[in-house]
């Protein structure tokens, strides 16, 4: 198992947007679901949150969920409220946009934390995907363009998590 540099545990994985109902739920789902084809799932800790406590204990937008289902990922989620025990328990927290960075650094404890906080996008090696835009307020068409962007993302994290912590690979 890799594990992190720190001590004995699985990577953790962290994923915030505003309200954790679209986009960070997405991530989480997507996330898992590559690493968990990758036959990687027991190296990581993954789940998300918002940064707003609107949604605090619903399930993930319908379109998120019908987005998912359609590409035979699952998602499992229930909305929650980033707080600064996640800087602790997550190695890596990954926000969608600069607002989400900059509401996370509020919340972000001013002591020492474990967490590297990022934008989830600067995994993609596709420029156009540094800011994952929130869909919310448009069609299902916004929920798949937002699906493919954060497989991009995903799996721009995960290769360079792999070559960065060593982890061993199966060969399929």
């Amino acid at each position: 198992m890799a594990l992190s540099e720190e001590c004995n545990r699985p990577i953790g994985i962290f994923f915030v947007c505003l309200g954790n109902i679209c986009r960070s739920p997405m991530a989480e789902a997507v996330f898992s679901h590559i690493v968990a084809k990758r036959g990687l799932a027991s190296h990581f800790h993954i789940d998300s949150a918002g940064t707003a406590g609107y949604h605090v204990g619903e399930q993930p937008d319908r379109r998120t969920v019908a987005t998912c289902k359609k590409n035979h990922v699952a998602i499992s989620h229930r909305g929650q409220l980033l707080v600064q025990k996640h800087f602790d328990q997550f190695d890596y927290i990954l926000c969608m946009d600069r607002e989400n960075l900059s509401n996370s650094t509020r919340v972000k404890p001013r002591s020492p934390c474990r967490a590297k906080l990022e934008l989830f996008g600067s995994y993609s090696e596709d420029a156009g995907d540094l800011i994952v835009e929130d869909p919310y307020y448009g069609g299902l068409e916004g929920f798949e363009e937002m699906y493919e962007r954060i497989v991009r993302c995903s799996e721009g994290l995960l290769e360079r998590l792999i070559r960065e912590k060593g982890i061993q690979t199966k060969t399929l």
